[in-house]
């Protein structure tokens, strides 16, 4: 992706979100420069959690088509479950524009909670796992949307309008596009480690490489170790 073009759809983000009333925490708006001084000085969970954008066409070169908008609002360590205290638990918001695919994905770690925040229907069709990993094409898979039970045919399509949200367990298998218009998503969740908790069955770039034709807006999460150890 050029990063013009990631400039760009972090502005249209940026809108929409609020458009839904929903307003980003003051560091979404850090240049890279403060970005790599606070990170420095009184802000280095950003880094460690990888807080921020996050912008992937899935290495496909086709955004509009395969893609999505993340920024992760708060983020846990992968040793805070293992004692089980401290913070446990992940927040993200995403955009999903109409007619964009994101590929079918599990976690093997991740529970989480996928919320129609506004927009158009949140469509997502789902599996469950094989004692391998593997995409079960049999068997029914049952979800608890808003705390009541679902149980649906493998491969079968549920439909969240907004203000309404699914629990997704480990294992599960969903993909996901929004209809009618684009969807403000949320996500709650266990700790979030999208560098090795994401398990796709067409082999994808999770993170996009990035053509740089003009400066950074706001660095993606994926620039952070590159950009900020190679910017001044």
């Amino acid at each position: 992706m050029k990063r013009s073009h990631v400039n760009e759809i972090i502005r249209e983000s940026d809108a929409f979100m609020r458009s839904h009333g929903f307003v980003l925490p003051p560091f979404a708006y850090w240049s890279p420069e403060e970005l790599k001084t606070r990170i420095a000085s009184d802000s280095p969970t950003i880094f460690e959690a990888r807080l921020g954008w996050d912008i992937t066409d899935y290495g496909k070169g086709r955004f509009a088509e395969f893609g999505l908008v993340l920024f992760t609002l708060r983020n846990g360590a992968a040793a805070n479950l293992g004692q089980g205290k401290g913070m446990v638990y992940a927040e993200k918001l995403m955009i999903t524009r109409a007619g964009q695919v994101n590929p079918l994905h599990r976690h093997a770690v991740k529970t989480e909670d996928i919320i129609n925040r506004g927009g158009g229907t949140l469509v997502l069709e789902m599996y469950n796992s094989l004692p391998d990993g593997s995409v079960d094409e049999e068997s029914d898979v049952e979800v608890a949307c808003d705390a009541r039970l679902r149980r649906q045919r493998a491969g079968d399509l549920l439909k969240l309008e907004p203000g309404e949200s699914v629990t997704l367990p480990p294992g599960n298998w969903h993909a996901f596009w929004a209809v009618g218009d684009d969807v403000l998503m949320g996500e709650v969740s266990t700790v979030n480690d999208d560098l090795t908790d994401n398990y796709f069955r067409e082999p994808v770039g999770r993170f996009s490489a990035i053509e740089e034709d003009e400066h950074p807006l706001h660095l993606l999460v994926s620039d952070y170790g590159n950009w900020l150890k190679a910017s001044g």
